[in-house]
């Protein structure tokens, strides 16, 4: 991909469909020297990682508010209905908005209105489209009048909103995950224990980080999804978390087979494998499922103490023409079947079917078609680490590390 523009065209037009969708992330990448440089600048807090689920404020959820163009009334949908609206921010968290004069909430209503004058960012569902064949990457959208707006970098990330709110408590109706021992009981011995962990992830685009805004060098620089988690169970354990991340944009399962050796080498107590959006655009579920089982088996072959968390990917833009969309569950359920003491399943799939129950798209992704937005890869983080920190007796996250300080 560092050839001529002309190379890089042939090389859109005639490279495999399934890969296309990890390759939006892989031409925006930035250094991982960067994204370092700029993890460092977001600051960790533990409210930001509490499951959105749990409890009764929700931080920071986007939104991207679509302005209808025949009354120029713009409109977003938050997941639960407010009982106090706390704070409106933009992405970026440096401009807070007032209420009454850059939005209006009615009590009893999930949704936020923007008045004349607001300087809330809106936009209409047309300007949210590309005239075919304008943009890099071939995104036909699924009514063919032309494409999906593409977002490389933070170009959503400018055109999101984030709302904190407090909301009476709510069930979730989708599939939780749940904290369990007996899931991955050698890696929740380790964290209680206070004992150093390994963690290699191997995934796609979505785990190498594209979108989130630390990847792209943006405020408020917060990392990906594997980053979070490391912070996260660090802060939670006050255990040392080593993270390895291998994920590569464009990649599927066939790849994950490639690198056995690769994850071996640093040792894992937990293996996250995290595949699926590149394979739905042409990988059959029994293959998907082969692949993936084929590659526990043979890391296990060397290292037989590791354990796994089997991602299940975020839905794509259901708009989008490219992706398999059925295989999304499919996938999620074939990713079921494998689990077993030591192997346990983490259903973004479902989570996802959840959030657009009540939202856009648009409101959750980074680029537009197959990537997770700053809210989402938080969503990515509190979905893993509920399968590692137990949520009803904090005190045990904790108790080691409060023993070794005493």
């Amino acid at each position: 991909m560092r050839g001529s523009l002309d190379q890089r065209d042939w090389f859109m037009r005639n490279v495999p469909v399934f890969l296309i969708a990890g390759l939006l992330g892989l031409t925006h990448g930035v250094p991982a020297s960067a994204q370092d440089d700029a993890s460092e600048k977001w600051r960790y807090q533990p409210n930001l990682l509490r499951p959105f689920w749990e409890g009764e404020v929700v931080e920071g959820e986007s939104i991207l508010f679509l302005k209808d163009p025949a009354t120029g009334q713009a409109e977003g949908s938050l997941l639960f209905p407010p009982l106090e609206v706390v704070t409106v921010r933009n992405s970026s968290g440096t401009v807070t908005y007032k209420p009454g004069k850059d939005y209006l909430w009615k009590p009893g209503s999930r949704k936020l209105i923007l008045p004349a004058g607001s300087r809330i960012v809106s936009r209409t569902s047309a300007q949210m489209r590309r005239p075919a064949n304008s943009q890099k990457h071939r995104l036909t959208h699924r009514d063919g009048k032309g494409e999906i707006f593409f977002g490389g970098r933070l170009e959503y990330h400018h055109l999101q909103t984030c709302v904190t709110y407090r909301h009476a408590p709510a069930s979730w109706n989708t599939p939780l995950p749940r904290f369990d021992t007996k899931a991955l009981p050698a890696v929740i011995g380790k964290l209680q224990n206070g004992k150093p962990l390994s963690i290699v992830v191997l995934g796609d685009s979505i785990s190498s980080g594209c979108n989130a805004s630390g990847w792209a060098g943006g405020k408020p620089f917060q990392p990906a999804y594997p980053g979070l988690l490391q912070r996260h169970l660090q802060a939670v354990y006050r255990s040392p978390v080593r993270l390895t991340n291998l994920s590569v944009s464009g990649k599927s399962t066939p790849w994950a087979l490639t690198m056995v050796n690769q994850v071996v080498a640093s040792k894992p107590d937990l293996v996250i494998l995290a595949f699926g959006m590149n394979d739905s655009a042409g990988r059959s579920t029994k293959q998907y499922q082969a692949n993936t089982k084929q590659m526990i088996q043979q890391v296990r072959q060397r290292l037989p103490e590791s354990e796994f968390i089997l991602v299940a990917s975020m839905l794509g833009n259901p708009d989008w023409t490219t992706l398999h969309h059925e295989r999304f569950p499919e996938y999620r359920d074939a990713l079921a079947e494998l689990c077993e003491p030591g192997i346990a399943l983490a259903d973004l799939t479902s989570i996802w079917q959840g959030l657009l129950m009540h939202k856009k798209f648009m409101d959750l992704t980074g680029n537009g078609v197959n990537h997770p937005n700053d809210f989402g890869h938080r969503i990515y983080a509190q979905v893993i680490s509920a399968l590692l920190v137990n949520p009803d007796r904090p005190h045990e996250n904790r108790q080691n590390a409060d023993q070794n300080e005493n």
